[in-house]
């Protein structure tokens, strides 16, 4: 699911709640929704996976900071919503985040409430694999109009031979004997009892006796696949896309982990970015600016008409509203910012000269009020 309710409403937090004040309203409500708590209320189940998109976004800086400024249009462009759509992936989702494999670790919130129902079932918990990343490069144009490109990544996946147990045809993996199949165990010294990770297991609950050939009991084996990343309009260099289930599968079967693929827009020979503004520089003459002109610009959609008034001064920017990028987050395009400067030619035909001392000739003599503004001021400057 994906809620569309405020993240500090489900929470029951102000917008200014400290990360300690969001974990420990996650906690209260995680007890309140907790499945063998509710087991008559259908509707405990999606409370639940709402508190947890909550705080997933709202326990992480940067997520957080994308959901304050941008809501949940943000959050997801960004892959940064996860959405749940279990309790078991809850579990194996936080149980990574708060240091929780295979039952070891202590101390997470998971251990002091949710440790009965995460172990539920045959054999024990299975963890998530692990999230891979990979870039792509893009021209502006498809950062512009979105793009679909395919990608080649190398990753492990399930061996066939084994479905991923690791153990060899005709075998299964056995329950620990060390800590029988909890992953961890625990020693005492004096008052006190310590639990450590197993290990034998090391932390899986379950053991290898014989190993699978293809894979030697890795369960996993390198293959390359070609996947397809979408690419929404709008994207700038350090967008992630996030390919949910296209990372590394988890040990023994476990469920896969995501793919971000981190885009990488190139740069323009005419156009500079800025956000979703684009900057132009366009050479025009001198008399263009002077007695006013049309000037053909380029533009990310195709030529377009720029309406330059007479005496406009040179390296003046003209604004072209929406010629811009589009937004990633749903709002209008920017805009495409035009600056007039003007071309010196390099070399000048004897007519063009004849006309440009005439001009020069008629301009010494007609001095304009700039002009002799600023010859009085020199003047007063040095005193002749």
């Amino acid at each position: 699911m994906s809620t569309n309710r405020d993240y500090y409403e489900i929470l029951g937090v102000a917008r200014t709640a400290s990360p300690d004040d969001i974990k420990k309203a996650f906690r209260k409500l995680a007890l309140q929704y907790h499945p063998d708590r509710n087991k008559e209320d259908p509707s405990a189940e999606e409370k639940f996976k709402e508190c947890a998109e909550a705080y997933e976004v709202l326990s992480d800086a940067e997520k957080r900071r994308i959901y304050d400024q941008y809501g949940h249009a943000g959050v997801r462009q960004s892959g940064s919503a996860r959405g749940f759509s279990s309790f078991e992936e809850i579990f194996q989702h936080f149980g990574d985040i708060f240091g929780m494999r295979g039952g070891g670790g202590g101390g997470s919130i998971f251990d002091e409430f949710f440790g009965s129902y995460a172990g539920r079932g045959a054999g024990p918990r299975r963890q998530r694999g692990a999230s891979l990343k990979c870039q792509l490069e893009i021209p502006l144009e498809d950062a512009a109009k979105g793009t679909e490109r395919t990608i080649e990544v190398t990753r492990n996946e399930t061996c066939p031979e084994c479905k991923g147990s690791g153990a060899a045809s005709g075998s299964s993996p056995i329950v620990c004997p060390e800590c029988r199949g909890k992953g961890v165990v625990h020693q005492s010294q004096g008052f006190f009892s310590i639990r450590t990770t197993c290990g034998r297991c090391h932390g899986e609950g379950e053991v290898v006796e014989h190993p699978c050939r293809r894979c030697r009991g890795t369960g996993v084996e390198k293959v390359k696949r070609e996947i397809t990343v979408r690419v929404p309009p709008g994207v700038d260099s350090g967008t992630q896309i996030r390919l949910a289930g296209e990372g590394e599968p988890g040990p023994r079967g476990g469920p896969r982990g995501d793919l971000y693929c981190i885009i990488a827009v190139r740069p323009h020979p005419l156009f500079q970015r800025d956000g979703e503004d684009l900057h132009l520089e366009v050479p025009v003459t001198y008399p263009n600016l002077v007695l006013g002109s049309r000037v053909e610009v380029p533009t990310l959609g195709g030529p377009a008409e720029l309406v330059v008034p007479a005496r406009t001064p040179a390296n003046t920017v003209m604004r072209l509203r929406g010629k811009g990028m589009p937004s990633l987050r749903g709002n209008r395009p920017g805009d495409l910012l035009v600056r007039l400067v003007v071309d010196m030619p390099k070399k000048l035909g004897k007519r063009q000269e004849e006309l440009l001392r005439e001009l020069q000739s008629i301009e010494d003599e007609s001095v304009s009020p700039d002009r002799k503004s600023f010859l009085g001021k020199v003047k007063d400057l040095f005193g002749s």
